[in-house]
């Protein structure tokens, strides 16, 4: 068994190797795709990845962005000679289709430099989008793909032509975390309410007496950006989602949740919580790669598992 403490540290140790092999002090960078929506998974991903590049470069990104409001000239005057970074996730693939035709664009339209797709994990629903990118992938002189679990570092190897690596979620990079309120609640059950949520009968939560059971992907106001560079507002906001998610994770004494990022900032924050998958099995490949046997991480099959290792009757 491995401690929480320990867990956390190897992961951090592992993005820090990762990210030093295309950066180094003083040097130039950008980073794109920032996650401008309310789920507090992909703001910690952000913050985990501005947070390790600042460490090591001891400068902001030259140029960052959204999916949407990406300017290729702009991005060639802040950053005329810097490694592209495109941030990491869960949406390599067609899922959240609009993120991977940025990506698509990216590759297709920034080939004087690297870029380097920061831990993503894989999933393609519909098979017959694979080949384009895969030749798109092919197409590139300088892409290097990190990849969150064994089943994606398996995809790449059959599909995509390019240095593939497996590393930790960039959320790792956080470090430990301190309990931000005082728990009220012996199980917080953070489930999914998206498009990767699993078909399965829910009617066993309502078994577990005083469970709380929420999402989070509402905001909460955020900040004043006003008198900031693109960068600091973009961390702001993501400090603000993820302030968010660690208060209602510090809420439970147990947590039980569907979501990756659950898992990753209830280890962060020291909390034993139960995990159970989304629709395409993304949190359990995690787990086996990187925190099965850190102590207070369990995982179970279904949500009548989940409740019934929890004690309560049927």
């Amino acid at each position: 068994m491995t401690s929480m403490a320990e867990g956390i540290a190897a992961q951090h140790a592992l993005l820090d190797m990762l990210y030093r092999r295309h950066v180094g002090p003083g040097q130039a960078y950008a980073l794109v795709d920032f996650p401008n929506h309310a789920n507090v998974g992909d703001s910690a991903i952000w913050l985990g990845e501005t947070r390790m590049l600042r460490a090591i470069t001891g400068r902001s990104p030259d140029y960052v962005a959204t999916w949407d409001d990406f300017d290729a000239a702009a991005f060639r005057r802040a950053c005329p000679d810097g490694v592209l970074f495109l941030h990491g996730g869960g949406n390599l693939g067609d899922i959240w289709l609009h993120h991977h035709t940025f990506r698509e664009t990216i590759l297709r339209d920034i080939r004087d430099r690297p870029v380097v797709q920061l831990p993503q994990s894989i999933h393609f629903r519909d098979p017959a989008r694979i080949a384009p990118f895969s030749a798109i992938v092919a197409d590139h002189p300088d892409f290097h793909l990190y990849v969150r679990d064994r089943a994606s570092l398996d995809f790449a190897a059959r599909h995509l032509s390019c240095a593939t690596d497996l590393a930790p979620d960039s959320a790792f990079a956080l470090g430990p975390q301190a309990a931000r309120v005082a728990a009220d609640c012996d199980l917080l059950m953070l489930m999914r309410t998206d498009d990767e949520r699993r078909a399965e009968d829910c009617s066993a939560l309502s078994r577990v007496p005083g469970a709380v059971v929420l999402d989070w992907l509402d905001d909460d106001a955020l900040p004043d950006t006003a008198g900031t560079t693109k960068a600091q507002a973009y961390d702001r906001m993501a400090e603000a989602r993820v302030e968010r998610g660690l208060r209602l994770l510090s809420r439970g004494r147990r947590i039980l949740t569907d979501r990756l990022h659950a898992h990753i900032l209830a280890t962060l924050l020291g909390i034993p919580h139960i995990a159970l998958d989304n629709d395409y099995g993304k949190i359990s490949a995690y787990i086996r790669c990187w925190t099965e046997g850190i102590e207070g991480v369990r995982t179970a099959p279904s949500i009548e598992a989940a409740v019934a290792s929890l004690g309560v009757a049927a």
